[in-house]
């Protein structure tokens, strides 16, 4: 499960800015997931409640937006979103596609309890 790794990954990016900020508490995080990211939503969410203990986001809660693939035909020049792996144009059917969108995984939003001083 690739999913544990790259958790592992996005925490060390969220402490970071968290302490950056004066932060000790990371309370929300918004993922947006692409269709052909190579990760699975669900599993990032098993992996997320995993690591999440004893850090920063103890308690966080987790949002993950799947992003659907948007594609541009080479051949007719149609957009198409697609939800699944069925990579061909909606208008007239060609593989010759361009992706625009849904094949990165990233961190949207973060939000974070903020010590006064």
């Amino acid at each position: 499960m690739h999913e544990l790794s790259l958790i592992a990954n996005l925490f060390e990016i969220m402490e970071q800015k968290a302490k950056e900020k004066n932060s000790k508490k990371i309370t929300y995080v918004k993922l947006q997931v692409g269709v052909l990211s190579g990760a699975v939503p669900e599993l990032l969410e098993t992996a997320f409640g995993i690591y999440k203990k004893e850090t920063l986001a103890s308690d966080a809660e987790l949002e993950i937006e799947k992003v659907p693939l948007k594609l541009k035909c080479k051949d007719c020049g149609a957009l198409t979103i697609k939800d699944d792996l069925v990579l061909n144009c909606s208008s007239c059917g060609s593989t010759n596609l361009e992706t625009l969108e849904g094949t990165d995984l990233y961190l949207e939003k973060m939000e974070l309890e903020i010590e006064e001083n």
